[in-house]
């Protein structure tokens, strides 16, 4: 049985707008030649965009902004149509990554309500009564111009948790007392390089169960009629386990996880922002949070 794939040069499938993306469509046809009515490769970039459970029917006029915004659509014929010999045939292609119609291409991310994504398709029509193959190959953008883009300059944010600055409990006498300093080393961030910071419990009157720290995407869609926004946690990490000793310095470190975070955007039809959670949990497992807008860069 006849088989279709598609291989790039580069190994780690990253590239940069401007860039050539090159690679090989693999056929390989088994013991005997195969026939074909051609060979297509479409290059495609989009941003699709979904509403959440909640905003769904709340907003009528967003279904028309909602469409997938199209980045990049090019077709190439690989191959026109014919017979290929028995065994491996590798076809080489190029195709330059340049966007269509846009300023530029935004970085790939995989969101909840926004995805942006880029792919390779291979499509290889066959005769009457024999299957169409097909092959799907997704592949990275990322930001290439470094005068342009913003650059990661450090904002250190300095913190202090207390029942007096908590702004999302409502009965904040059945919170214990507590207070908890710390430092974040910047709110602007590159986001190859990990979020960095500190944080000493100085005093609470319960045990302390967890100390967590929480990353979150804040992604909006819509248009002028209205905008739906939806926070959805990405990770999250256990810095303190157990009642922790008061007056010690706990370590702050977390890494950006690949294609689930990406540098902060802000467009027409949506945006997507970043936030840090600082979460304590007490030994009765209620919890108070404290949050940071955080913004992301490539440079």
């Amino acid at each position: 049985m006849a088989t279709l794939d598609i291989k790039l040069k580069k190994a780690n499938k990253v590239y940069r707008e401007g860039e050539l993306v090159k690679g090989a469509i693999c056929v390989d046809a088994g013991k005997s030649e195969i026939a074909h009515q051609g060979i297509t490769l479409v290059m495609e970039g989009s941003v699709n965009l979904q509403l959440s459970a909640k905003s769904v029917g709340l907003f009528e006029a967003f279904y028309s902004s909602l469409k997938p915004l199209q980045l990049i659509n090019y077709s190439l014929d690989i191959a026109k149509p014919g017979k290929l010999p028995s065994g491996r045939t590798e076809i080489p292609f190029e195709i330059p990554l340049k966007a269509k119609g846009y300023k530029e291409l935004y970085e790939t991310y995989h969101g909840v309500f926004v995805n942006i994504q880029y792919s390779l398709k291979v499509d290889m029509k066959r005769p009457l009564l024999a299957k169409d193959l097909q092959k799907t190959c997704e592949f990275i953008v990322e930001y290439s111009d470094k005068d342009k883009a913003e650059k990661a300059k450090p904002k250190p944010v300095q913190f202090t948790i207390s029942p007096e600055t908590l702004t999302n409990v409502k009965e904040k006498q059945n919170v214990p007392k507590f207070k908890v300093k710390g430092k974040l080393e910047s709110a602007v961030l590159c986001i190859t390089k990990p979020l960095k910071g500190e944080l000493m419990v100085e005093q609470c009157d319960t045990q302390i169960k967890s100390i967590e720290i929480q990353l979150v995407r804040v992604e909006t869609c819509g248009c002028a009629e209205g905008y739906a926004k939806d926070a959805t946690e990405i990770q999250n990490i256990q810095i303190a386990d157990g009642d922790v000793c008061r007056g010690i310095s706990i370590p702050i470190f977390m890494i950006f996880p690949r294609l689930f975070t990406c540098p902060t955007l802000s467009t027409n039809n949506f945006k997507v922002d970043f936030e840090i959670n600082i979460v304590i949990v007490f030994q009765d497992n209620h919890l108070v949070t404290e949050n940071f807008p955080i913004k992301l860069t490539r440079f």
